[in-house]
């Protein structure tokens, strides 16, 4: 039998604790356990969840990976590249990769009867995945293509729809700046909203056979390769293992290939994600230090109420790692409480945003309508687990004041 246990059971119980200042001190411990833990996975789950949002939104721009030709072309209209090259069953064998499509992009200017606008037209084929912009879509549909037929349809956002007055199912012009000016009526199919306007302020989604017409390329050149990965966390190695099969490839005249994975294409857009990280951090660590000393004051008043118990205890024999036992146990038992109701409230706030969105945000400042949240099972029993470790040791120290304790005077002591 775990006699030191026994005891702390007991010293936990609510008979024993009914009547007793202790018992009010224990609760505002748990209550400030529980608070904090609330708090750090509200923050973990808002922040990661932010995170999550904007990086699939921008992943859907430009996918994870792209192959693009290697020049000193800073505009949205590279040179253009072989739509099958030979290399391409290789990369299809890199594992993590789960989709590769082609695209190509023109930039033009809008023209209504009312207003212009500069766009760029992203040109699509039939391998696209429209899995992202689907779930955005607002007022219409996305368009397919079918065999050889070539597509008038184009998907815009709906800060174009708003500033160009446009619906689902209008019709515009749209000219093209080149040595022989051009122009193509396009109708439009669908409206998509992200909130990212950097992003629905300057692209459009039409059939990549206008942009190969438009560039007088044939049918089997294209601006590029896009590819998506199963996890976000291997793209590094994906983006490497790509690089070794395509930096290999040069073409007749001297010309390669490069490889440029979504971080590398908009470095401040990532960047800036991870400078939240540092808040979380510092959210982590202030309650970490709060739900302590609530902790370490809780075990001070707990072992002076409790002195001639430690006193009795000495006088039979028992060592002062044993009664230390007996008072860690008890503060463990705490923590453990503390944890539960954390749990509760942090988990029920985070359900209930994430089911109504009842706050909500301004998406020109934040890219979002409302505040976004990611429950990750496995990061909330790391939190909880790091949370219970580190109180614990804050423990250690007062709970040293125990071999400190005189039994001849503390069996006095009333």
């Amino acid at each position: 039998m775990n006699t030191e246990l026994f005891i702390a059971r007991r010293l936990n119980s609510r008979k024993v604790n009914r009547k007793r200042f202790p018992g009010t001190i224990m609760g505002i411990a748990v209550f400030g356990i529980a608070l904090g833990l609330a708090v750090m996975l509200v923050a973990i789950s808002i922040v990661t969840g932010f995170k999550l949002e904007i990086r699939n939104k921008v992943i859907g721009f430009g996918s994870h990976i792209q192959i693009l030709n290697y020049d000193s072309n800073v505009s949205f209209e590279t040179s253009p590249i072989d739509a099958t090259p030979e290399f391409l069953p290789r990369i299809k064998e890199i594992k993590g990769i789960n989709h590769i499509h082609v695209f190509g992009l023109k930039a033009g200017i809008v023209k209504t009867p009312t207003d212009i606008q500069g766009l760029v037209l992203k040109g699509v084929g039939n391998d696209y995945d429209w899995s992202f912009f689907d779930k955005s879509m607002i007022e219409g549909s996305s368009f397919r293509m079918h065999g050889d037929t070539l597509s008038n349809s184009i998907v815009i956002s709906s800060f174009l729809s708003r500033k160009l007055k446009l619906k689902a199912g209008d019709s515009f012009q749209m000219w093209f700046i080149q040595d022989t000016p051009r122009f193509r009526k396009f109708t439009v199919s669908g409206i998509y909203e992200t909130s990212l306007q950097e992003f629905d302020e300057t692209f459009a989604i039409v059939d990549i056979r206008h942009i190969q017409r438009l560039s007088s390329w044939d049918e089997n050149q294209v601006s590029g390769l896009e590819m998506m990965v199963d996890d976000f966390n291997e793209l590094d190695r994906i983006t490497d293992e790509v690089n070794e099969i395509v930096s290999t490839s040069f073409f007749d005249d001297g010309s390669r290939l490069k490889v440029l994975n979504i971080v590398e294409k908009y470095p401040q857009i990532f960047d800036w994600l991870n400078l939240q990280d540092i808040n979380v951090m510092v959210i982590i660590i202030l309650m970490l230090i709060v739900a302590g000393i609530n902790m370490i004051s809780g075990l001070l008043i707990i072992i002076l109420d409790r002195t001639n118990m430690i006193g009795i205890l000495k006088a039979l024999g028992y060592a002062n790692k044993n009664i230390r036992r007996i008072f860690l146990y008890q503060s463990a038992y705490l923590i453990f409480k503390g944890l539960f109701w954390g749990n509760i409230l942090g988990i029920g706030l985070c359900l209930i945003q994430k089911q109504f969105n009842l706050v909500k945000l301004d998406p020109s400042s934040y890219y979002l309508t409302s505040v976004p949240v990611h429950l990750d099972l496995g990061g909330i029993l790391m939190l909880n687990l790091g949370t219970m470790l580190a109180i614990l040791i804050f423990l250690l120290l007062p709970s040293m004041l125990i071999s400190r304790i005189s039994p001849a005077e503390s069996i006095r002591f009333k």
